[in-house]
């Protein structure tokens, strides 16, 4: 994830000096070479500024039913609902898998695209949504299924779905039509997490 980040950032600042350029050359002389043109749309696609189309899979996630919350009363609250950890986790397996683009509900991210937990709500571009949280890649669908079973804290929070019947469903797609990404180019950071799927905080554990 970490050189996803750092790639996704090079891509970034180029994108925006050729982005400068041309706007400089369109003034001064009205038009652009076509090479600088399909530099700027390759860059594009790249840092996901342009719409995208193509195979991939989505992973559904839900919190744990209200039938199951109602019987285990005297279980942490915090182990029967969906997190922003868990949908980070996620989207660092699709990227780790070589996922071309990602969403999450129907919003374009990046590597640098902030996920913030609010309450019982994930906010995303300024916007709250409430679960299911629907999180789509456009790749190779074995490589990004692999990713997501190679992954640790996925394999953790399986416990929770058997345990408390969390959802975690991956969805095979045959064409995705993912939109352009809106949100900021900046570099934003992360804050640290007030919650963790550990294997010490497993349900099936003594404590966490």
């Amino acid at each position: 994830m970490e050189e996803q980040s750092r790639r996704s950032a090079t891509l970034t600042r180029q994108h925006a000096a050729l982005s400068g350029d041309i706007e400089k050359l369109q003034t001064q002389q009205g038009s652009i070479e076509p090479k600088l043109a399909k530099q700027l749309k390759d860059l594009s696609v790249a840092v996901g500024t342009t719409p995208v189309t193509g195979p991939g899979l989505t992973v559904t996630l839900k919190d744990a039913p209200p039938e199951v919350v109602k019987d285990n009363p005297d279980v942490d609250a915090d182990w029967l609902v969906i997190h922003q950890q868990d949908i980070q986790a996620v989207v660092n397996a699709l990227w780790t898998g070589g996922a071309d683009a990602i969403s999450i509900q129907n919003h374009r991210v990046i590597s640098t695209t902030g996920i913030k937990c609010v309450g019982n709500s994930v906010v995303l571009h300024g916007v709250p949504y409430l679960p299911p949280y629907k999180i789509t890649a456009i790749g190779d669908r074995r490589k990004l299924q692999r990713a997501l079973n190679d992954s640790k804290y996925i394999e953790n929070l399986q416990d929770y779905v058997v345990k408390f019947q969390l959802g975690y469903e991956v969805k095979n797609e045959s064409n995705v039509a993912m939109p352009a990404y809106e949100g900021t180019l900046d570099l934003q950071s992360a804050t640290v997490p007030g919650f963790e799927r550990t294997p010490s905080a497993s349900p099936t554990s003594s404590g966490r």
